[in-house]
């Protein structure tokens, strides 16, 4: 490994911790003081003032041949390789003249499709965090590991200099594709590096026609397959951790010749409000080798998953095998439906409907939800949620390449698309009701049975997507939401107003001759 290190361009490491098992890593954490441990033995660590990732402050080497690929804007920002290289210099400065933990990972389930991928981090939970979320490869595997790709995370360090560099903060996440690099400075917070290789097989995948997706997939005893997409609060871990259907993966997934595959090893999954009795699956892999971040513990150890004075997103990492309902390879055959999940605080949008190809680009593209109002003055109603794809804040290509590879996967592969409101009915947040969890579950099964296909639809008016005008186990008054609420003028009033933001919303699509073309799939107003 000393070889390997030199390649690195790191220097006088006092000692190389290279891929360390669970109880080696839990003995460092507890040795190097890096954190707690619960009373179900499981590691908690803090991961400072970021307790979330720092998209300001991601950047890409503009050089080529990647810069004519690349989306340039807010979400990939350019950075000069002369500034590159200095803080990759910093970088390693931080990273030589200490005691390193190396760990080895594949990103992808499919042997088509799958990255191998190189961690170098000082703390001891980082690397059990990396350990957890990626593909933990065989023994014999590790033997001659030539990585495609080299994490180097100095969160130790900070550029001082960040405003002679043009830059947002101290902080600093860059990605340099030609030299299959990434370096991270400033900030300890475990997930940059989960969606760092995210980003970047967002990069690789579609450029060899593979399709990319932030979303949670699953498959039934009957192989079928189904894929939930959805923004943070919608439930895509929840609804996607059944315990009558084999979990693949809860967040991050490709789409390739052979079918859908994890990228991941391990599920990052929210723990704010967790319960035993609402997300049985979740609470129960918080065990030994799990990784609990930014909870409150008392004395004692034990986790209030209520407590949110730390941060709202807390989470907690554990290896997939600590799901019971999994599936053992990570994989399953092209999917039968596919689901796209929002979170409407307006109230607006129908419990389930059915998209057309066209009108399936056209909400993935959307990638909608709507929050409830914030503690802000003024914010007197819901605000609206637009990301690209789900995941806008990972894709370096524009996002209609990614919409494009979906529809053309829908059409080869005869994929059903749905889209489930898991948010409010009966009116807005603080007048309506939260759909109920087993309403919701009704619509996903279903689709996953496929008993929708029996009822008989309806158009919804303004968007023009089909909703059923029964299903059992949802009451019929939910199906079309102007019947749950007590005012049909505002209700009409409301759900033109939202078919607008959509339109405006998907404008900024229209810089590309693809998105001008998707955008007939839209509301009309």
């Amino acid at each position: 490994m000393q070889d390997e290190i030199k390649k690195l361009g790191l220097d006088n490491i006092k000692n190389i911790y290279h891929n360390l098992s669970y109880e080696e890593l839990f003995e460092h954490e507890v040795k190097n003081n890096e954190g707690k441990v619960s009373s179900s033995s499981v590691f908690m660590v803090d991961t400072g003032i970021f307790t979330g990732r720092s998209p300001k402050d991601k950047y890409f080497v503009k050089q080529d041949e990647s810069q004519k690929y690349i989306a340039w804007g807010k979400i990939n920002q350019p950075i000069s390789k002369n500034l590159f290289d200095k803080l990759l210099k910093k970088a390693k400065q931080q990273l030589s003249n200490t005691s390193i933990y190396v760990q080895d990972a594949y990103c992808g389930a499919s042997d088509a499709s799958k990255k191998k991928v190189r961690f170098i981090t000082q703390i001891a939970w980082q690397a059990h965090f990396v350990k957890n979320m990626f593909i933990r490869p065989k023994n014999t595997e590790l033997e001659n590991f030539n990585p495609d790709f080299v994490v180097y995370n100095a969160c130790k360090c900070s550029n001082e200099d960040y405003k002679e560099d043009g830059l947002n903060s101290e902080v600093f996440v860059i990605f340099n594709i030609e030299e299959n690099i990434a370096v991270i400075g400033g900030t300890w917070y475990g997930g940059e590096m989960k969606k760092g290789i995210f980003s970047m097989m967002n990069y690789w995948l579609p450029l060899e026609g593979k399709l990319s997706m932030h979303c949670s997939a699953n498959i039934g005893k009957n192989n079928d397959t189904a894929l939930f997409f959805g923004l943070s609060g919608t439930g895509k871990t929840t609804l996607s951790t059944d315990p009558n259907r084999f979990l693949i993966g809860d967040d991050e997934h490709g789409w390739d010749d052979e079918g859908i595959f994890n990228f991941e090893g391990g599920c990052y999954a929210k723990c704010i409000n967790l319960s035993k009795e609402n997300e049985p699956e979740i609470y129960n892999a918080i065990k030994r080798n799990a990784l609990l971040e930014n909870v409150v513990a008392d004395e004692n150890g034990n986790v209030d998953f209520n407590d949110g004075s730390k941060t709202e997103n807390t989470r907690v990492s554990y290896p997939i095998e600590h799901i019971q309902n999994r599936q053992e390879n990570s994989k399953g055959g092209h999917p039968k439906n596919i689901i796209f999940l929002t979170a409407d605080a307006f109230g607006v949008l129908p419990p389930v409907a059915k998209l057309t190809k066209e009108q399936a680009m056209y909400y993935f593209l959307s990638g909608y939800t709507a929050k409830v109002a914030g503690t802000e003055r003024g914010i007197t109603e819901p605000v609206a949620t637009f990301s690209a794809c789900f995941g806008e804040a990972f894709l370096p290509l524009h996002p209609t390449v990614y919409a494009k590879l979906l529809g053309e996967k829908i059409d080869k592969h005869g994929v059903k698309v749905y889209l489930v409101n898991t948010g409010w009915s009966g009116g807005a947040y603080g007048v309506g009701k939260r759909m109920s969890i087993k309403a919701t579950r009704a619509c996903i099964n279903a689709i996953l049975d496929g008993n929708i296909e029996k009822s008989e639809f309806e158009n919804f008016d303004d968007f023009n997507i089909s909703i059923p005008k029964q299903l059992d186990g949802v009451e019929t008054t939910l199906l079309n939401p102007i019947n749950s609420w007590k005012d049909k003028n505002e209700f009409i009033k409301t759900r033109k107003k939202l078919a607008k933001m959509f339109v405006e919303n998907f404008n900024r699509y229209k810089d590309v001759k693809a998105g001008v073309e998707f955008a007939k799939a839209g509301p009309s107003i």
